[in-house]
Order: structure tokens, then C-alpha cells, then sequence
């Protein structure tokens, strides 16, 4: 199974950016969809959760700004980031976390200018 972030790229500060993570086959067993996120010189951070029912949490930092959501069909969650600030530059990861084990997507940088 393989996981492919994209839409990442440079952006200016109160832009928008959709981030697509598609998965390379259909997964079973899933128990969330997450979006984490690693800035230079910090920890991995937890951004967003979508859980199969539709509930979804987002971390304070971009809660009101972000939306995750997912089109079965095409094995893609999403997170639309809006209003983006120049601390939301980070390398951006999906996971999906299964009965079975989590997997993890490569990331996609986000780059947002002052």
C-alpha cells in the first residue's frame, strides 16, 4: 500500500491550498485518516483527524482554517488549508490508521511567504 500526498508549493501568506493523499489500493479495516505535519527543526505535529462516520478534530493551531475530508471513490482524503500563515510551513504526511497498522504517505511541502 502506498500512500501519495500531494499539492503542496509556495504560497502567500492568507492563501489557500488543498492537499490530496491517495491511497494505491482500496484500504479495509480503517480506523482514521490523519494529517500530521514536521516544520523545520520541530517535532512531528498531529494537524487533523477524519474518522470513517465523518466526525473529524483538528489541532488548535489550524482549527477554523482547515477542513479534512475524503472521496471513497478515489481513495483520497483531503485537507484544504485556508487563511495560511507563514508558520503553517512545514513538510505535510497523511496516514491512515487501520485495524491492521497505520500507513504512511511521503510528505508534501507547504511553503507560505510573509
Amino acid at each position: 500500500v502506498q500512500l501519495q500526498a500531494s499539492g503542496g508549493g509556495l504560497v502567500q501568506a492568507g492563501g489557500s491550498l488543498g492537499l490530496p493523499c491517495t491511497a494505491s489500493i482500496r484500504i479495509t479495516g480503517i480506523t482514521a485518516m490523519r494529517w500530521y505535519r514536521q516544520a523545520p527543526g520541530k517535532e512531528r505535529e498531529w494537524v487533523a483527524s477524519l474518522r470513517p462516520n465523518g466526525s473529524a478534530d483538528y489541532a488548535d493551531a489550524v482549527k477554523g482554517r482547515c477542513n479534512i475530508s475524503r472521496d471513497r471513490a478515489k481513495k483520497t482524503v483531503y485537507l484544504q488549508m485556508n487563511s495560511l500563515e507563514p508558520e503553517d510551513t512545514a513538510v505535510y504526511v497523511c496516514s491512515f490508521d487501520t485495524v491492521y497498522g497505520p500507513y504512511w504517505g511521503q510528505g508534501t511541502q507547504v511553503t507560505v511567504s510573509s
